[in-house]
């Protein structure tokens, strides 16, 4: 299989895309040629081409068990999460081809990460990345094929592949077939006829070397005899009749040979006398339409200079309404600041005299609420009831403490008067 090598540019520098810097603002722009969009699906089929040549069927998408991507796989938006795992796996099975050691990718990890060490294996190999990150993510896209791209190629520098000339195969060209007339000759017709008359006339066989001695003889002697002028014998009219018909059988055709470059070169010719008349007759009308398009361009230009001219004032007057309008729009801005400002105090304000108005409830129900006063009477009646009890109780134990000591300072009296105490009265006591 022959391959050719394909062109592989940084983002932003493809095929078809000019850069001219912007009048008096210094910086570039970028000016994108029509064919731009299509240059990543031609990055696409040349990576196809490059993973194939790197054997990733056999070694990847078997031990995967991976479906093999399209030749557009990568160009176009078909499923993206899809698409960035396959992605990944392409791009983490390639660096590893290129000699560096990189982990595969798991469906669960970050794809953030994921997505900067892949660019940062990429920058290590020299090449530029000077697009953001985010545009991995979708796992398809002109950066997304460039990144695969430039990838497969540095796997392909480290397995030392070279890229030869390609070899095209050989083409049978048809021969082209001329219809046999009976009036024409061939020259393969005139060589068999020539064949045949020797073969059936061997005996009557002249040697040429002998044939070329005797005439050159003849001619000697006849040059040396002063004989008239000869003239013809034959009738014009027989002559003429004889050239008609033999005429026809005098006619060679030689067929043409397509590989002849003496054809090839009278093609040239042909195609440069038809392109000299051509351009003769377009060059023409090209030149009057440059002239009108010239004079059109004068027109318009002067027409321009006329216009400014004519609403310059207009203009300078757009110009003060814009520059008082930018002024209104910052004093906006200072003012609307200010109100926002204003507006979190007088909230703050709010939530804290809400505050007050609550407590001031709670005190307010508090003091009109006659329940405590009630409660308090309660207990004073019941504390009034066990104070009566409470005296009465105290009255009982002193009047038996009384008693109790009178008892006793009877019997002391009694004591110290009698001086015998009968056992009996001692006994009942």
């Amino acid at each position: 299989m022959a391959a050719a090598a394909a062109v592989v540019t940084p983002a932003g520098l493809e095929d078809g895309v000019s850069r001219s810097r912007g009048e008096g603002s210094g910086e570039v722009v970028v000016e994108r040629g029509p064919g731009a969009a299509y240059h990543m699906f031609v990055v696409m089929e040349d990576l196809v081409e490059k993973l194939k040549l790197l054997h990733y069927e056999e070694e990847l998408l078997r031990k995967s068990n991976l479906k093999p991507p399209s030749r557009h796989y990568f160009a176009l938006p078909t499923n993206p999460g899809e698409q960035f795992y396959m992605f990944c796996t392409l791009a983490a099975w390639l660096i590893n081809r290129a000699g560096r050691p990189f982990e595969q990718p798991q469906e669960y990890d970050d794809p953030n990460a994921t997505i900067s060490n892949i660019l940062s294996e990429l920058r290590s190999f020299g090449r530029t990345a000077d697009f953001p990150p985010s545009k991995l993510k979708s796992g398809y896209g002109e950066h997304v094929c460039y990144v695969l791209d430039c990838l497969a190629e540095e796997a392909l520098k480290y397995i030392g592949f070279t890229w030869k000339r390609p070899t095209y195969p050989l083409e049978e060209l048809e021969e082209e077939t001329v219809p046999e007339d009976d009036a024409e000759l061939t020259l393969n017709k005139v060589d068999e006829e020539f064949v045949e008359e020797e073969t059936d006339s061997e005996e009557n066989f002249i040697d040429l070397n002998v044939l070329k001695a005797q005439t050159y003889r003849l001619d000697m002697n006849e040059s040396a005899k002063q004989e008239d002028i000869l003239e013809s014998t034959t009738d014009a009219a027989e002559w003429s009749l004889e050239v008609e018909r033999v005429l026809p059988q005098l006619k060679v055709t030689i067929r043409t040979d397509n590989k002849d470059w003496r054809i090839h070169v009278d093609q040239m010719h042909q195609h440069k006398s038809g392109i000299e008349s051509a351009l003769k007759e377009t060059k023409g009308f090209l030149d009057k339409l440059h002239n009108e398009i010239s004079r059109t361009l004068e027109k318009i230009g002067s027409r321009e200079k006329y216009i400014n001219n004519q609403l310059e004032h207009l203009v300078q007057e757009y110009r003060a309404a814009q520059a008082q309008l930018s002024e209104a729009r910052e004093r906006y801005q200072q003012g609307n600041g200010g109100v926002t400002e204003r507006t979190r105090l007088l909230s703050e304000v709010t939530e804290e005299l809400e505050k007050v108005k609550q407590e001031m409830e709670e005190k307010g129900s508090s003091m009109t609420d006659g329940a405590p006063l009630v409660k308090i009477k309660q207990s004073l009646t019941k504390l009034k009831q066990e104070t009566v009890q409470m005296d009465i109780r105290i009255g009982v134990v002193e009047h038996t403490l009384l008693q109790s000591k009178l008892k006793e300072k009877s019997n002391m009296t009694r004591d110290m008067h009698a001086t015998i105490i009968p056992e009996s009265a001692i006994g009942s006591y």
